[in-house]
This record gives structure tokens, sequence and C-alpha cells, in this order.
């Protein structure tokens, strides 16, 4: 039995996209069991994350009753419930057991309210899982997003809030972007507000976390007609060929910014030739990106064997050269341990 993450509940993929944003309030319309299990992965994360935040993540608290007449009238009563927070959007979640009950939770929403009610399909078992849930959730928030006039900076789109490097990730990318001369406007959606959102719209670039995001790139550029770039940068030549790709998107002479990160990763280089011809047999947990694993072998010229020391190749795969420098530091670890 697979356990990828993008295998697990559609409802926990949505939540860790709708719950990063700081003035607004997630409702899961079904079972409280759904609100305890979700709430209780996503507060102990955060806390290993060192992020203090407990998750803004009321139930409907769907019972028997509910499931065999119907549970509007519970929605309608968490609505109440949420708008006495004072938030700036509700968001409303639909567990399994709501879908397959057939509420129409679009017309409970739908009702005039002072604050935006939205509707966000997360019922798994009728199809999907957790990414299908990241992705209705980042297509159905665009939605908050204005048109407005190309800043020259960048949104970053579809960061995997639950992954443990996603902050060293994000600082990398800005790191990068810095040498174009290039800030981050707006991460979609981590850490923001509403009024953050709501800048969607007038990005010149929007950069994926992955190539899986790239409906929701789509999306995007219909929506604003913004270009995008498909995914963060890895491996060291896969951070040239993003620096160059950045720059003709956003139509910035790139040759400077790629110079000084070739001389940046040289002395990366240089700081692990104590791995060069080290025997190791790499595993790899999950599909990992051949090329990046050849241009490492070229470079460090390591000695694959059946046995010895076993650097894991991590999942997601590091960004940028940062990234492939703290991985070198654990394999160089483990090696010498």
């Amino acid at each position: 039995m697979s356990s990828l993450r993008n295998e697990g509940c559609t409802l926990t993929g949505a939540l860790s996209v709708t719950t990063a944003v700081r003035d607004a309030v997630s409702i899961i319309h079904g079972p409280d069991g759904c609100a305890h299990h979700n709430f209780s992965l996503l507060h102990a994360l955060q806390y290993e994350n060192d992020q203090l935040v407990l998750p803004s993540i009321i139930s409907s608290s769907l019972r028997e009753t509910d499931i065999v007449f119907g549970g509007e009238e519970a929605l309608a009563r968490v609505i109440g419930r949420a708008q006495e927070r004072h938030p700036g959007a509700i968001f409303v979640l639909t567990s399994c057991v709501a879908a397959a009950i057939g509420d129409d939770v679009s017309a409970v929403c739908g009702e005039v309210r002072d604050i935006p009610v939205m509707v966000i399909p997360t019922g798994g078992f009728l199809g999907g899982g957790f990414h299908d849930g990241v992705i209705s959730a980042l297509v159905s928030l665009s939605y908050l997003g204005s048109t407005g006039s190309p800043s020259g900076m960048v949104n970053l789109v579809g960061e995997k809030n639950l992954e443990y490097e996603a902050d060293a990730n994000f600082h990398e990318v800005s790191r990068l972007l810095a040498l174009l001369g290039v800030h981050v406007q707006l991460r979609f959606v981590r850490n923001c507000s509403l009024a953050d959102i709501r800048k969607l719209g007038s990005a010149s670039l929007n950069i994926m976390r992955d190539a899986s995001l790239s409906g929701v790139g789509a999306v995007l550029s219909d929506r604003f007609g913004t270009p995008s770039l498909p995914a963060f940068p890895v491996g060291f030549e896969g951070t040239l060929a993003f620096l160059e790709a950045a720059g003709r998107k956003l139509g910035i002479d790139s040759a400077g910014a790629i110079a000084s990160e070739e001389a940046y990763q040289q002395q990366v280089i240089r700081r692990f030739a104590d791995l060069q011809g080290m025997a190791v047999r790499i595993r790899e947990p999950g599909p990992a990106p051949g090329p990046v694993l050849a241009e490492l072998e070229k470079l460090f010229c390591f000695d694959l064997q059946d046995n010895g020391p076993a650097p894991q190749i991590p999942d997601p795969f590091p960004v940028g050269t940062a990234g492939l420098s703290r991985m070198l530091h654990r394999w160089r670890r483990l090696c010498r341990a």
C-alpha cells in the first residue's frame, strides 16, 4: 500500500492551504472526528516547525440525525458561529460524509452575508487525494485575487506547507530572485492575509512549487494573464537554468546573476571536496530527479555500491544551491560516522 503524502486525505490537503490564511476561518462540514484529526495533525506539524499558531478550524459537528435528514441546518449554524469571530472570510470544506449525503452546501454558503463564504469541495472518497485538495483550495482562493498592473514582483504558488524545509526553500528562491533584482510579492498561500491575496493578479511572474501544479498556473494565466515558471529549481545546473528562465520571463538580463551563482556553486563544491570518490549506495524513497543525481555523481565521482553508507535522497528534493549544500552536509555526516 502506498503511503506517499499525495495519497492522503483531500480535506487535509485543502486545509494545509486554507489555514495558512491568517484572517480567515476554515469550517469542516462533517463529523467532529474529521476536524479533530486534521486540527491535531496540522497543529503538531506547525509546532514542529516552530509555528506556534493554532489552526483556525471549526466543525459543523454532523450527527446521525443530520446524516439521515440532511446537515444543511448544522452548516448554517456553524457559519453563524464563525461570523462571531469577525474573520475576513470563511472557507467551507466538505467532508466525505457531507458529500455522500448530498447537502446543498453552495446554497447555504450563497446566502447574503457581510463577509465572503467560499465553498471548497473536498469529499475525498468520491475521488481525489491530498494533492487534489491542495489544487482545489488554490484554485478556489485565486478568485479572491484582483487584476492589477504588473508590479515587477513574483508570486510563489503552492508551497508545501507541511514540508519541514518550506521556509528554507522560500529563502533560497528569494535569494536567487534577489540576484536578478526581483522580490517576492506573495506566497500563495503561506502565512498571508486576505489583503495579500488580493494582490495575486498584479505579479509579473508566478513560480509554481513543482510541475504537478501546472493546472493552477494555467488558471492564473487565464484569469490574470500572468506568465509562470513550472517549478522551484533543483540541482546546480537547474538553478542556473532557473535564473535564465526567470530573467527571460521578466525581461531582465540574467548574465550577471548567473555568473554570481556559478561562483557560489564552485565554493559549495570545493567545500565538499572530501566526498570525492566516496563509496555509497544512494537510497531513493520516492521519485528523484535523475539528471541531478547524474550531475552529483559526475562532480564527486561517487563509487556506487550495493553496501556501505546509504545517504538518502530527500523527498521533496532540495531546492537550489543552498538545498544541495544542506543535503551534502547530511550525506557527509552519515558517511563519516
